[in-house]
């Protein structure tokens, strides 16, 4: 999570309410309910990942081993038992 200046998106009628209630401190404001993006979605890193795994469970599938596939993935091999055996 980023900080934005309020000065930069908000009108300042706004800006000017809200130093009512706090002034130079962080507030979180929370995103409305179905608008909200799960992790790495917004990013498209989830996406990355997903992708990367599937690549792991296929070479899994082809006969490499979880030893080979955490040295060539650089991941331990309790994080490759993990995305072999959760998916």
């Amino acid at each position: 999570m980023r900080y934005i200046n309020a000065n930069i998106i908000l009108p300042k009628e706004l800006v000017e309410k809200l130093q009512d209630y706090v002034q130079g401190e962080y507030i979180y404001i929370p995103a409305i309910k179905d608008q909200h993006k799960n992790w790495g979605e917004q990013s498209g890193f989830r996406e990355v990942l997903d992708k990367r795994n599937s690549e792991i469970i296929q070479a899994y599938t082809s006969g490499n081993t979880i030893q080979e596939l955490a040295e060539s993935y650089h991941l331990s091999v309790y994080a490759i038992r993990k995305i072999i055996y959760t998916k």
